[in-house]
This record gives structure tokens, C-alpha cells and sequence, in this order.
């Protein structure tokens, strides 16, 4: 049997707990050579010293990685105060630092709340943000500083768990593209000091705040039946979008690109999951304001 042939058509969703000092990309191809998978990506990408919750998408899942990518995210994250670095965190190099600095309690928390809501970011030269088609980081090695406009962002929750005095941990609730470096930075800078963060651990990304994730250990260690129970639904990825149950006729017409009215629901418009006669789940369709539902994106099962 030929590599080729000896790969499986897997869908699904793995929630993948990804270790410090591997990159996403090295997760993925891991994870994809030990399902066997076709086909797979991952959805939004985390640093090499960073851990936590890294979504999989096997097969026509991967139909949804975008729906995860602008998801909103939530992040355990330590900063230490007095010392800035070229990647603000700890893999770069020291550029700047102050040995002798206070921060009281009362400072940090006024800063904080100054940090919540809708913000602006300027991303870092060390992000896989595009210029010209080459990620921002590679640009960066070479000491070429690359314009970057500021990003509208948002904030949901900012909590400080521990202070000492240097060391801040926190917990970070934030929308998509949000730079958790660029935050810890810009805090310390508020301060009146520099900062860059120690530790990044991605909780979880929305929509699977109590689903289970797993170590690449805990994967190695199971059988093929076992690794097939760790996947999880399609739907999940769009589970905030409300449904919509179409009977056999109405998803064929989808099928065959037609679109079809459904103004006899009455339901309101926008993006819907759309699922038929057996509850099972078919896509995403658009409804327009008269109720008129055409294909937004189809699975191919």
C-alpha cells in the first residue's frame, strides 16, 4: 500500500495542547502523520515558547478554520517588569531595561482598567503578519524595519492574578489579532518601565471553553479508536451562528446551487448552520432580508 493510500479522509476537530518550544506548524504535521489525515490545519497560529489550546481541523473541517481564526481568545500570560526585548518576550534579545523601578498595586490596577475595551495595536515585526507575502518575523532577522498600521482590537477582560512587584500574571480575554506581547509591552510603557512577557498559555479560543484538549504525549499514547474519540463535531467551529433544519429537497437544491426561499420561517437575516432531514450538519447558508437562503459553504459528505 502507498503513503498515499494509506491516507485517511478524517473529519473533524482535535483540540491540541500544545507544548512550549514547538511551533503550530510542527503540531499539525505531528499530529496529522498520527491520525494518518489527508488532509488538516490549524487555526491561528501560537509562538514556539507559547502553550495551550491549538484547534485542529481534519478534512472538511478545514472548510471552517477562518470561523475559528476570528473567534475571540482567552490567555494566562506572565510579564516581567524592567526589561524590554526585540520580540517583547523572552526568546528575543535585551535592548533596554531599568534595575531600579516601583509599581504599586493601586498603579497597575488604574493601568489595567486604561487597557480594557476597544484598543489600539501596532503589531510587532516579530508576528506572521504578511508584507508583500513574507511574514513580518523574517523581515525582522534581517534588520529591516517594515510601516505597520494600527489595529483596532478589543479587550473583553484583563485580570491580574499575582503581583510581587516585578512579575505580573494575568488573564486576558481578547478579540481576534490581538498581540498579547504588544499588550504586555504597552503596559509596562504605561508604567513608566518596560516589560515583556515570560510565559504564554493560550486557555482557550471560543466556542470550546469546556471541551477537552490534549497533550501530543496523551495522543502517542492512544489507539487508533481512542484518537478517533478525541475528535469533535464540525458544527462546533460555528456553533454561535443560529440554525436552520431544511428538509431532503431544500438541501438538494443547495447542492445543485440553487437558492431557495425560506420566508416562511420568518427567521431574520444573516449567516446560518444549516442542517437536514436527519440532523445532521450540511454547511453555512446566507438569508437575506426577504428570505431568500443561498450557499455560503457546503460539506462535501
Amino acid at each position: 500500500m502507498s503513503k498515499a493510500e494509506a491516507k485517511q479522509n478524517i473529519n473533524g476537530i482535535l483540540l491540541v495542547n500544545k507544548p512550549k518550544g514547538l511551533s503550530s506548524n510542527g503540531v499539525l504535521q505531528r499530529v496529522k502523520h498520527l491520525f494518518h489525515a489527508k488532509k488538516a490545519g490549524h487555526t491561528g497560529s501560537l509562538d514556539p515558547m507559547a502553550t495551550g489550546m491549538l484547534p485542529i481541523c481534519f478534512g472538511e473541517a478545514t472548510k471552517f478554520c477562518q470561523y475559528l481564526l476570528d473567534a475571540d481568545k482567552c490567555y494566562e500570560t506572565t510579564a516581567l517588569l524592567g526589561i524590554k526585548t526585540n520580540t517583547a518576550d523572552a526568546t528575543g534579545e535585551i535592548i533596554a531595561r531599568v534595575d531600579e523601578f516601583t509599581v504599586s498595586e493601586e498603579a497597575l490596577q488604574q493601568t489595567i482598567v486604561a487597557f480594557c475595551g476597544k484598543i489600539k495595536q501596532i503589531p510587532s515585526m516579530f508576528s506572521a503578519l504578511k508584507h508583500q507575502g513574507t511574514p513580518l518575523y523574517k523581515y525582522a532577522r534581517l534588520g529591516v524595519e517594515i510601516e505597520r498600521s494600527a489595529r483596532d482590537v478589543s479587550i473583553h477582560q484583563l485580570q491580574v492574578n499575582r503581583f510581587d512587584g516585578q512579575e505580573i500574571d494575568l488573564t486576558v480575554s481578547c478579540s481576534k489579532g490581538t498581540y498579547i506581547r504588544n499588550l504586555v509591552e504597552d503596559i509596562g510603557e504605561q508604567l513608566g518601565t518596560y516589560a515583556h512577557v515570560t510565559r504564554l498559555h493560550r486557555r482557550y479560543t471560543a466556542g470550546f471553553s469546556d471541551e477537552p484538549m490534549y497533550t501530543l504525549e496523551e495522543l502517542d499514547c492512544k489507539s487508533a479508536a481512542q484518537l478517533f474519540d478525541c475528535l469533535l463535531p464540525m458544527d462546533l467551529a460555528v456553533n454561535y451562528l443560529p440554525r436552520l433544519d431544511l428538509d431532503h429537497e431544500a438541501v438538494q437544491a443547495l447542492r445543485l446551487g440553487k437558492i431557495i426561499n425560506q420566508q416562511a420561517l420568518g427567521g431574520a437575516s444573516g449567516c446560518y448552520r444549516l442542517y437536514g432531514p436527519e440532523l445532521q450538519f450540511v454547511g453555512l447558508g446566507d438569508m437575506s432580508s426577504d428570505g431568500v437562503l443561498k450557499v455560503r459553504r457546503l460539506l462535501n459528505v
